[in-house]
């Protein structure tokens, strides 16, 4: 199904959405995927008429707060691979800006009835692929990057460090999470001490493992 082409969007009405989506990021982070949308739109300063106004449903605004997510990602990576003149050290720097968007709300976000097919999700998806892609093969030709290690592999580390853990209380928990990136880069360096288990895990690999739940109309 193709995209439906948007009308463009005054400014106020475009900060708006802007402020409804990354209030939107910040609840789905802290309480998870049932998070009110009475509390998004308070939290983004806007009335709940705005916030339907904007997106019709729970699920259209989760759709949007996750292609914003990986674009920020994919941001982090070309920035972090054109600003840093050592390989690894943009792939250090992308691995600990991609901890502080908290990419691990992307999981519960993808299992809320997200269409994967939809053609603005596949762009963004492809975007974020290819530009980690691109720091990781940098990383890898410089020599600093063990050659057993593919971009799954990375993203499944990132994503169990900063994955949320809504109403646990463990609320200093971020505190230890780039302390654990630190040490888990620094095992990702040549020459490698150890044999790892299995192969690379490629996104393809991940995406296997969780197939699209486009079908799942359950939310509203």
């Amino acid at each position: 199904m193709a995209a439906t082409p948007q009308p463009r969007l005054r400014a106020d009405a475009l900060r708006n959405r802007e402020r409804i989506v990354a209030a939107a990021r910040e609840a789905l982070v802290e309480h998870g995927a049932e998070s009110s949308l009475d509390e998004i739109a308070r939290r983004a300063g806007v009335g709940n008429a705005t916030l339907y106004r904007h997106f019709a449903d729970r699920r259209e605004l989760i759709h949007h707060v996750t292609l914003s997510v990986m674009a920020r990602i994919a941001d982090q990576a070309e920035r972090a691979r054109a600003e840093e003149p050592d390989a690894f050290l943009a792939l250090r720097r992308f691995v600990h800006a991609a901890a502080d968007e908290r990419v691990g709300a992307l999981c519960p976000l993808l299992a809320e009835g997200i269409d994967k097919e939809h053609p603005d999700h596949v762009e963004a998806r492809d975007r974020l692929e290819s530009a980690i892609e691109a720091v990781m093969a940098d990383a890898r030709a410089s020599g600093q990057l063990r050659p057993d290690i593919a971009i799954g592999d990375l993203m499944v580390a990132i994503t169990q460090l900063t994955r949320p853990l809504p109403d646990t209380g463990c609320m200093d928990f971020d505190q230890f999470v780039h302390r654990h990136l630190q040490l888990f880069l620094d095992g990702l360096m040549a020459p490698a001490r150890s044999r790892l288990p299995g192969s690379p895990a490629t996104l393809e690999d991940l995406r296997r493992k969780f197939p699209s739940s486009a079908d799942d109309s359950s939310h509203r």
